[in-house]
């Protein structure tokens, strides 16, 4: 069923297809973490690339329990005052504490189902 949804035309190379808006959504899920630990200057998280949008239907759940590995203990020993302040700027320019990072984590691939649902009711 999910394969006769019609993506919104756009530039936007995330869209080009629901393989590679799986990767996307895969993607984000490591980078998120990946930016926590550079902004607070904490070691690398260790999570590899997301899966080429080609294998991402095969490879999406063994890549998943790896990030959700790599998540665990990153920010452990973060002082809670860290954080809320200060903001850094993102990779797409807006401005997050560690907080607002780690909701918007959780809320992006809620937000992409949440528009696939939305494009399957208009079918």
């Amino acid at each position: 069923m999910a394969n006769s949804v019609s993506l919104p035309q756009t530039d936007d190379p995330s869209y080009a297809s629901l393989e590679a808006l799986g990767r996307h959504v895969l993607s984000a899920a490591g980078g998120y973490m990946i930016w926590m630990c550079e902004v607070l200057a904490l070691p690398g998280p260790g999570i590899r690339s997301a899966p080429d949008a080609s294998a991402v239907v095969s490879d999406a759940d063994d890549y998943m329990e790896h990030v959700l590995e790599r998540w665990r203990a990153p920010l452990r020993e973060v002082p809670s005052e860290k954080l809320d302040t200060p903001e850094y700027p993102t990779r797409w320019q807006t401005r997050y504490c560690i907080d607002s990072m780690l909701e918007h984590a959780v809320m992006h691939p809620i937000r992409h189902a949440f528009q696939l649902d939305e494009l399957l009711k208009d079918r």
